[in-house]
């Protein structure tokens, strides 16, 4: 089942000329991590502390990153103890959040195995889609199992970025980390537009065309002139690499998150 939250645009319905863009982002990690109270506190704002964690649904939100409009769906998977059947989420997403708890180590071990499976269809499908480690549970640093120099390593050899959160505490954490997914879909879908020429402009002279300029006589010394060259060329450069496609879209104010039917949510308990 698929559920509906966000903030929906203010001023009616959308034109259907002007589709609002997508991104697909699924939640990755081990039973106890917490995606589900990550995915819950980025929808409403809100911690749950009891679910179902054998239920698996994808929801949506209208977001406004960087001023710009996009539909975040977002998948809250249900592994139990690791990567399994795992294409009905490797062709559906654009970006992944891996998710692993600061005060269980299992779960952090779990992680390297969702990244060697992520690694491996990306060099299978020659499409690599943004990857994102994030530690949970924050809040409980005085438990912590995993030091933040661990998880960094690991990201760094998975080329992945990486944040520390707490799904309990930190909703301007667990936003940001969802904008960043959205954001590097964006960049990279700015790596792959084709490449266009490049044209600059160079200064060199040109001896055919000569200006005189007479100086004067001195000390009866006879009279002479200077060739003062110059004339501006256009000259097509190969691009050696993509140009930076940069977009500046306005948008209207939209209204404050309505509050959503939390009875939709596999029956969280919400505090």
């Amino acid at each position: 089942m698929s559920s509906m939250f966000g903030k929906p645009r203010a001023g009616g319905e959308r034109p259907p000329q002007s589709p609002l863009a997508e991104c697909n982002v699924a939640i990755l990690g081990c039973r106890g991590a917490g995606k589900s109270a990550l995915t819950v506190k980025f929808l409403t704002k809100r911690f749950i502390s009891e679910y179902d964690p054998n239920l698996e649904d994808t929801y949506a939100s209208e977001e406004l990153v960087d001023q710009q409009p996009v539909l975040l769906k977002v998948m809250d998977t249900a592994d139990q103890d690791g990567p399994g059947n795992c294409e009905r989420y490797l062709r559906w997403a654009s970006a992944f959040l891996v998710v692993y708890s600061i005060e269980d180590r299992k779960s952090f071990e779990g992680c390297q195995r969702y990244l060697e499976v992520l690694a491996l269809h990306a060099r299978g499908c020659q499409r690599r889609c943004p990857v994102l480690l994030l530690g949970n549970k924050l809040d409980m640093e005085q438990y912590r199992q995993v030091p933040a120099a661990e998880g960094m390593s690991l990201a760094s050899r998975f080329g992945c970025l990486f944040y520390e959160v707490s799904a309990c505490q930190d909703f301007a954490g667990v936003q940001h980390v969802f904008h960043e997914a959205v954001r590097e879909v964006r960049r990279q879908a700015e790596r792959r537009l084709p490449v266009r020429p490049l044209f600059i402009t160079e200064e060199r002279p040109c001896l055919p065309v000569a200006t005189p300029v007479a100086l004067p006589t001195r000390h009866g010394l006879a009279s002479c002139t200077f060739n003062t060259l110059s004339t501006v060329n256009c000259k097509e450069i190969p691009s050696v690499a993509q140009a930076k496609l940069v977009t500046v879209k306005s948008s209207r104010a939209q209204s404050k998150r309505k509050a959503p039917t939390l009875t939709l949510l596999k029956g969280f308990k919400i505090f």
